[in-house]
């Protein structure tokens, strides 16, 4: 029953998770600067902080409380990982939801299996498994196997956007896509994947801070509201400082009061959007608590996720006009990255 609850929360967290971005396309007359900031101020700073009052109201005293190391490095990965959240953004606004999210989020689900056994590996900890000995025993072997089959994925999903590329003509991709580019869009969904990865680490990372919290008799299925706390910080500030400069390089400050726009309607679907995004970990806490693996429990989030962005994708009709053969291609890279993901579940789960 426990593990039924926890991929029940997985779905509904990966369901927000991949249906967050559909407000903000929904927005009109605002830079993408100026309505990723303020939805992104719902996702890292006011939700979060009024989840985890709600939930453990001895929040802030936790984190007084926990040792400067650990807030340290999981601030720092909230830095390394905002990088990676800002350029997911990027990512969706160049490719689409479906072919954005799949390589992204491919990448991110590989990633983030790994990320901790090669920090193991340079800084050895008690009880934690390095990537040497990922490739001794059988569970790390699939995990490494489920990576590779994972690259493989993408891959052929960026085959599948080439053809589109090549099939469709200007008006047709941007009638779905209005600022579709494949090469800038692979660039950074890549190098966004890769990043993303550090959130799983970060959660690792603060740890300590949601063990206090059920300690203190709080309930565990809300622990990991504590560490949030800390690691979105680190999001907020790399993602405030890149979209300020922005809004000073394009002089699109003013655009939240611009004459003529629907300000009021874009703030609420940006806030909308924000805590869609911020529901996503409130619900993978809850799941981890229940599957109490972090390893697979993120991958059966990046799974969710991944289908349910491409299933708006389909809605948004973003594979419309290209070939039989290409859309093959793009459903075979999408079920090529889902067995990866289920590989490297499976290996976690072994270990």
């Amino acid at each position: 029953m426990q593990v039924l609850f926890g991929i029940l929360y997985h779905t509904i967290g990966g369901i927000a998770s991949g249906s967050f971005y559909m407000p903000f396309k929904k927005v009109k007359d605002w830079a993408w600067e100026v309505f990723w900031l303020f939805g992104g101020l719902f996702s890292w700073l006011f939700i979060p902080f009024i989840a985890a009052w709600l939930t453990v109201p001895n929040f802030s005293a936790i984190i007084a409380g926990a040792d400067g190391g650990v807030k340290s490095f999981t601030y720092a990965m909230g830095l390394l990982w905002g990088i990676g959240g800002l350029t997911y953004g990027l990512g969706v606004r160049y490719l689409g939801m479906s072919l954005g999210n799949s390589v992204v989020l491919g990448f991110c689900s590989a990633f983030g299996a790994l990320v901790p056994s090669v920090y193991y590996a340079l800084v050895p900890v008690e009880g934690k498994t390095t990537i040497v000995e990922m490739a001794q025993n059988t569970g790390g072997q699939l995990v490494l196997l489920g990576v590779l089959v994972c690259l493989a994925g993408i891959a052929i999903t960026g085959r599948a956007g080439l053809l589109k590329e090549r099939e469709l003509t200007e008006a047709q991709k941007t009638a779905s896509v209005q600022e579709f580019s494949l090469v800038k869009g692979l660039v950074i969904a890549v190098f966004s994947g890769i990043l993303s990865s550090f959130f799983n680490f970060g959660i690792e990372a603060g740890k300590p801070m949601a063990d206090e919290a059920v300690r203190q008799g709080f309930n565990p299925l809300f622990q990991n509201n504590v560490t949030y706390i800390v690691l979105l910080w680190g999001g907020l500030t790399t993602n405030a400082v890149w979209c300020l400069y922005l809004m000073l390089k394009n002089k699109t400050f003013g655009d939240y009061f611009k004459t003529g726009a629907p300000n009021g309607r874009n703030a609420l679907l940006s806030a909308l959007a924000g805590t869609m995004w911020f529901l996503q970990f409130f619900f993978y806490g809850m799941g981890e608590s229940k599957l109490g693996n972090g390893a697979s429990s993120w991958i059966l989030h990046m799974a969710t996720i991944i289908l349910t962005a491409n299933l708006w994708g389909l809605y948004l009709k973003e594979w419309q006009g290209v070939s039989k053969q290409t859309f093959r291609t793009f459903l075979l890279g999408l079920g090529v990255i889902l067995v990866s993901i289920f590989l490297v579940g499976i290996g976690n789960s072994i270990n």
